[in-house]
């Protein structure tokens, strides 16, 4: 009898049953089928996410329209043309307001991408109410029908973007509280690739994919935390379980399959209405920024340089140095409060100093708000104990202590919200540090950084990065050595601005702290001793 790799031998797989694979999932997928059924039906992710997106852009439209001409009303500048008729052509303009956001591509992307949010949007929200707003305008002038001028057309476009923007963070954030949000998703292949996958989305609930199981005739043993997820089949059967599971998502990644066997199984899925992703070959070195152009109908993929122009250089400087500027004026009464509480809770200097490698394999001395008690290394002993427990069955060059005894209640609440890292935007005016990059290790844990993986010292370090959007959930050290040189050779001034914008609702709900490496909260006066 055949046999997968796992010893579950092929004959149990179910044939095309419905309650056989019923079977295998888990409750959570038993659970969003039984909702669907009870009448959900074709109200998806893209249902749902359109609609409410839509509901937002005319909400913050229409706010930001109705706050001009209050502002600025026409009876009080003499204008004959009444508000409430400015009000009813700009209504009755809404529905062309609703066909340039589509074709903007403004509510299509959060059924594709799994991690699209607001901050993907600001580029085309921005042209799109740019555009909007001239064109009402220029057609307002031409006809006469309303009386708008220059001050009126600017308060618009602010507070439409501003508005506009603010309702989608509220709408996505609903949605992604229903049950309709959730897509089940199946994997192509239970191999190593597939199965990091799978964790990811395991550990990212927030992209509203529920992984229901692998496809795969021959798949790999499950790596731990991924036991529940069964394999339901061999591909042949891909579309049995895609109708008896409800699945909206397959994710093609490596099988043991041939080159026409995947494509095969890729053709077969345009009998249905649902997304497919398909990792590619080579996909650590392939970013948003590569291009696909073709040679006699055959695809060919173009990596941008590995290397960041003299001119790239200057623009991250530039934006590194007006930012952390800003924000060190902005935030100082911030920084005035913490260090006198510091202060008044303990007699040892404010600020923690520790060495760091940066760009180039040059030490700099990092910066951060002191959070821990005055005789923390009194305590040090204890914690190397605690070390030597908390590294059974994990990575030896992780360090992560729940409820260190040594941090103090004041340090705990600066380290949930990060604001003991503000002191780094200092390291980043004085060009040690800057606002996005690689994470920035100790010597302990840069002495396991070998071979490719050295070519994360290509930028200095970042305050944040894809280490901290991406780590919340405890990222391993190969992981996080991975995702900083993915950073480093596909950067873009965009991508940095991206991050920094899905690091501020991180920070702001209490998640600021991302999972720490060997050695970084260790001491902060001396380091631990090695176990």
């Amino acid at each position: 009898m055949k046999t997968t790799a796992s010893g579950v031998p092929a004959a149990a797989w179910p044939s095309g049953s419905g309650e056989g694979l019923h079977d295998l999932v888990g409750e959570r997928t038993r659970q969003i089928i039984e909702y669907r059924r009870r009448g959900a039906g074709t109200r998806r992710r893209g249902w749902l996410i359109r609609r409410a997106l839509v509901v937002a852009d005319v909400v913050g439209l229409g706010l930001a329209f109705l706050a001009a001409e209050l502002l600025f009303s026409p009876q009080g500048q003499g204008d004959p043309v009444h508000t409430w008729l400015e009000v009813l052509v700009f209504a009755l303009t809404l529905p062309i307001w609703v066909v340039m956001g589509r074709l903007y591509g403004l509510y299509k992307h959060d059924e594709e991408r799994n991690d699209h949010t607001t901050v993907d949007d600001l580029i085309g929200i921005f042209h799109f109410v740019t555009v909007g707003a001239w064109v009402f305008f220029t057609g307002a002038s031409l006809t006469h029908l309303t009386a708008l001028n220059l001050h009126k057309l600017l308060t618009f476009w602010v507070l439409a973007i501003l508005l506009v923007v603010a309702g989608r963070v509220v709408a996505r954030t609903l949605c992604r509280r229903r049950v309709a949000y959730i897509q089940n998703a199946v994997i192509v292949g239970a191999g190593d690739i597939g199965q990091r996958i799978a964790q990811k989305f395991i550990l990212h609930p927030e992209y509203g994919v529920n992984v229901v199981g692998f496809i795969d005739d021959t798949p790999k043993e499950q790596l731990e935390g991924l036991e529940e997820l069964a394999i339901l089949g061999p591909p042949s059967s891909l579309g049995d379980v895609i109708r008896a599971l409800d699945v909206d998502r397959v994710i093609v990644a490596f099988s043991n399959s041939s080159h026409e066997e995947t494509l095969d199984v890729v053709r077969s899925l345009s009998d249905f209405y649902l997304q497919v992703d398909i990792v590619p070959r080579l996909f650590d070195v392939v970013s948003p920024s590569t291009t696909i152009h073709s040679v006699e109908g055959i695809p060919l993929i173009g990596l941008p340089p590995f290397h960041l122009s003299r001119s790239s250089q200057l623009l991250k400087r530039a934006t590194d140095v007006c930012v952390s500027a800003a924000l060190l004026l902005l935030a100082a009464p911030a920084l005035a409060f913490i260090a006198i509480r510091i202060k008044l809770d303990s007699h040892v200097p404010v600020l923690f100093c520790q060495p760091r490698i940066g760009v180039g394999d040059r030490t700099f001395t990092m910066l951060k708000f002191r959070t821990m008690s005055e005789d923390a290394d009194e305590h040090k002993h204890e914690v190397a104990h605690l070390n030597r427990h908390a590294r059974q069955g994990r990575d030896a060059r992780m360090f992560k202590i729940p409820d260190d005894p040594r941090v103090t209640r004041f340090g705990r609440t600066l380290r949930r919200y990060a604001l003991d890292e503000l002191p780094q935007l200092v390291n980043v005016l004085r060009g040690e540090m800057s606002l996005v990059g690689p994470r920035p290790l100790v010597h302990d844990e840069d002495r396991f950084v070998l071979g490719w993986g050295r070519r994360r010292l290509a930028l200095k370090p970042g305050m944040t990065g894809l280490w901290q959007v991406l780590g919340r959930s405890a990222i391993s050290f190969d992981e996080m050595v991975r995702l900083d040189y993915r950073y480093v050779t596909t950067w873009s001034l965009w991508n940095d601005f991206r991050l920094l914008g899905r690091t501020i609702p991180l920070v702001l709900s209490g998640r600021g702290e991302p999972p720490d490496l060997l050695g970084a909260y260790a001491s902060e006066t001396e380091g631990v001793p090695a176990p």
